[in-house]
């Protein structure tokens, strides 16, 4: 497996992608940081009101939560693809490993959660810790430098991706109320056109980004989150060989910075923006944020350690060489960084502002509180001696 995984993955594209992805995770640290300074400053008013300023009869956070995070979506979509034609997934033994990972980081917090609040209004809630912020968890891991092996790396990133495909299901099945068949046959319409064109063998991006944009709009108005959008369209564009030439590729690699620095950071400014007041303790002592920080904090490493373990000794796949099991359950701390898909799950899940405020600041503190113990656990098991060049 460590043959295939070095084969695959020292090429440029995957530097590429784990450069950015940590260099993003920083600039999010440093946005959340600001939004909550300036929510809590004499500028709390002015700031606050900047996000709800109408563009185009809706306001700016809109257009980001709905429009901007699109494209967010659109390259999970195609890193995903990647994944599956040349990567992690495209072998089923080599899959198999961050799957059971990512489905134990998904079922164990959701079960936490529920255990807390079933039967209550936050119930809808269970979706919001099963989500793996990639920048944010990438972005704390490459702080332990050439100490981290490659197939830490690659195990990471694939469990991240597919956790959040986990939570794009989720949210298309679980948090769409209302569906207005018409607008959604004719989304998928425009889906099955483009799909055409890519067996045709049709190169051109231009008609694949009108036919998304097309897509994107009745997907809005169907009832169906617009988001979805981004992954389904991923999945028609033409991946061919997924080399250098190829639309997918081109695609990815002109998708990273702009998603890293500019639309995740305005994420983080939109939706971090969260008044702390004196009841920070009546906060953290809602059901619904013990849910959040019993399930990111305990329910993600331990489900992503137990399906790992489960997987590995029923003899379905195996651990890479370069890995034991500390190092899987101090690195499922890092899975339990929600932040960006959790946050964007609150949104969905509720439609009072004061819990989604107070599910917000539980987010932020379990991420961080995850994260800081991933990094400390993962810095005693990776030993300084052990620097690897990947």
């Amino acid at each position: 497996m460590k043959k295939t995984i070095k084969k695959i993955y020292t090429g440029d594209l995957f530097k590429e992608f784990f450069d950015n992805e940590k260099a993003s995770g920083l600039i999010l640290i440093g946005c959340t940081l600001f939004s909550l300074v300036m929510a809590n400053s004499i500028f709390a008013t002015q700031y606050l009101h900047t996000w709800h300023t109408k563009l185009a009869g809706e306001p700016i956070e809109y257009w980001i939560n709905d429009g901007l995070m699109t494209i967010f979506f659109l390259l999970i979509g195609l890193e995903l693809e990647r994944e599956i034609y040349k990567g992690e997934l495209s072998n089923i033994k080599d899959a198999l490993l961050p799957i059971f990972a990512a489905l134990g980081g998904m079922l164990v917090p959701a079960g936490l959660y529920l255990w807390l609040n079933y039967g209550t209004v936050a119930h809808s809630g269970a979706g919001i810790p099963m989500a793996t912020d990639i920048a944010f968890a990438l972005g704390i891991l490459s702080l332990l430098g050439n100490r981290v092996p490659l197939s830490l790396k690659i195990f990471l990133t694939a469990l991240a991706v597919i956790d959040d495909l986990g939570a794009i299901l989720v949210i298309a099945i679980f948090y769409t109320k209302t569906i207005l068949w018409t607008n959604l046959f004719i989304s998928l319409g425009v889906m099955l056109l483009l799909f055409v064109l890519n067996r045709r063998k049709v190169h051109n991006i231009i008609p694949y980004m009108v036919g998304g944009v097309i897509m994107w709009w009745f997907m809005l108005h169907s009832g169906i989150h617009a988001t979805v959008t981004g992954v389904l369209l991923a999945f028609v564009i033409p991946f061919g060989k997924g080399d250098e030439d190829s639309i997918s590729t081109k695609l990815q690699r002109f998708l990273h910075k702009p998603v890293g620095f500019i639309i995740l950071p305005l994420f983080a400014l939109a939706n971090t923006a969260i008044v702390i007041g004196a009841d920070i303790v009546d906060i953290v002592t809602q059901h619904y944020s013990l849910g959040i920080a019993l399930g990111l904090v305990i329910g993600k490493p331990v489900g992503i350690f137990l399906f790992s373990f489960l997987a590995v000794t029923l003899g379905l796949c195996k651990l890479p060489a370069d890995l034991n099991w500390k190092t899987i359950f101090a690195v499922g701390f890092l899975g339990g960084i929600g932040f960006t898909m959790s946050i964007f799950i609150t949104l969905l899940a509720f439609d009072d502002q004061t819990i989604i405020s107070h599910a917000k600041f539980a987010i932020l503190l379990s991420s961080l509180i995850a994260g800081v113990i991933g990094f400390f656990f993962l810095k005693k098991t990776l030993k300084q001696g052990n620097e690897y060049n990947s």
